[in-house]
């Protein structure tokens, strides 16, 4: 097991993962922006290195100087959390080559299953249904050209995606070159990375992922799966598991070919298959994420799995300590992301309590949201025995939840949970007008 970790992150993931490793005797390094001078990780972590100024492309997707700190540092190990390097094989040949271990599937999985095309194809001969697309297009006309290839209406994605970003609906060759550019720019931004590719848009659907851990003795466990159809221009804002489309007759079956799936690809590590599910009932893959996912912890409640502390096992060798017959689902646990939707200095902070209620931050007293990254303060997690039961616990959870001195979207996250579409639990991605 690793005795000192690097966290090469910043934010509730960053304080999640510190929080981790001291559960697990780990000492944490702390790499912050000069923004992030004062935050609550850098507070948490045993040691602590500034990379950079305040943009994300001078501190946290500097990849020589995060691999630096570690070194100097002396860690054996590196955990991207989520965004910023997490998913980008450079970096985790470039944690090898300077004997530093990389959190997550090795370099060359994760090239091979970046490529969404191949990835696809894969997914294909083990028996799931792919969304038609196309590989990686350089250019406006090699968009246009697929976009015509698989027939419009069309998303455009980000290859090294996640989060909402780089990602644009095109009902029409007019759109292209404008959406081509913009989603490019903000996919290198983002991830160091403004290559974007082309998928069917697949209407009316949910937005339904299945988390699996995989372990490198060739052990695939699937922990069932979280629906994240409530987002607003592709941002998440609500996720839920487990999903109330999904019965126990499609559940079983779709487990077991995805762990399948899963093993013939070679991945390790934690990840998350992320599937669109039709009216007809029919799932269709659209991608792998092999990071943590920002909604890790709805499973986390539902489970009773640490998946950060196995992601940290995983990586330094250790077999999972579970079978798929195991896993219990018990109950239903509910995700709310806060979001700040303006700057501001946090005056007062009072965080909801009772059981099976927990808020994941990095807020603290004096906190100021700086605007140079994504503005998600926390996340309310619930869990209970029903998902009605859920539901109330985390009305009251929200109507607790006290944050004063920086505007967020509490309020509209009341109003969703109230909503009759969502109680019902007869919504899609249109709800938010996502069309």
């Amino acid at each position: 097991m690793f005795s000192k970790i690097l966290v090469a992150n910043r934010g509730e993931i960053a304080v999640r993962i510190i929080r981790a490793c001291k559960e697990m005797g780990i000492a944490t390094v702390a790499v912050y922006s000069e923004a992030d001078r004062d935050a609550l990780h850098v507070a948490l972590a045993d040691e602590s290195f500034c990379i950079g100024g305040p943009e994300a492309s001078e501190s946290y997707l500097q990849e020589e100087r995060i691999i630096s700190a570690a070194v100097l540092a002396g860690a054996q190990a590196i955990h991207p959390g989520y965004g910023f390097l997490s998913e980008n094989p450079h970096f985790a040949q470039a944690c090898r080559q300077n004997g530093v271990v990389f959190i997550g599937p090795d370099p060359e999985s994760m090239q091979r299953l970046g490529d969404k095309a191949l990835l696809k194809e894969e997914m294909d001969r083990a028996g799931l249904l792919v969304i038609p697309g196309s590989q990686a297009v350089g250019s406006a006309e090699e968009a246009e050209e697929a976009a015509g290839r698989v027939g419009y209406p069309v998303m455009m994605k980000a290859s090294a995606g996640g989060g909402g970003r780089g990602i644009r609906l095109i009902r029409e060759p007019s759109e292209i070159a404008e959406n081509y550019a913009q989603a490019t720019a903000e996919a290198e931004a983002a991830f160091g990375d403004g290559s974007v590719y082309i998928e069917k848009y697949v209407f009316p659907a949910r937005h339904v992922e299945f988390q699996v851990l995989a372990d490198e003795q060739g052990h695939v466990v699937c922990l069932s799966e979280r629906d994240c159809s409530m987002q607003r221009r592709h941002q998440k804002l609500i996720e839920e598991s487990p999903s109330p489309a999904v019965t126990r007759a499609m559940r079983g079956p779709m487990m077991a070919r995805l762990a399948e799936a899963v093993r013939r690809v070679g991945f390790t590590g934690a990840g998350t298959a992320e599937f669109l599910l039709d009216a007809d009932g029919t799932f269709w893959f659209m991608e792998m994420n092999v990071r943590l996912q920002v909604e890790h912890c709805v499973t986390e409640m539902l489970t009773g799995i640490d998946l950060v502390k196995w992601q940290i096992r995983i990586a330094a060798g250790i077999p999972l300590a579970f079978t798929q017959e195991d896993i219990r689902l018990d109950g239903a646990a509910i995700e709310c992301r806060v979001n700040a939707t303006g700057c501001g200095e946090l005056t007062m902070l009072h965080v909801p309590g009772g059981p099976q209620v927990r808020f994941d931050t990095y807020l603290v007293q004096g906190t100021k949201n700086p605007p140079y990254y994504d503005a998600m303060l926390g996340k309310v997690i619930v869990h209970a025995g029903t998902r009605e039961e859920a539901i109330r616990k985390m009305r009251a959870a929200l109507c607790e939840l006290v944050i004063d001195g920086i505007p967020t979207n509490i309020s509209e996250q009341l109003g969703i949970i109230g909503d009759e579409r969502f109680v019902s639990g007869r919504y899609d991605l249109t709800f938010m007008g996502n069309r």
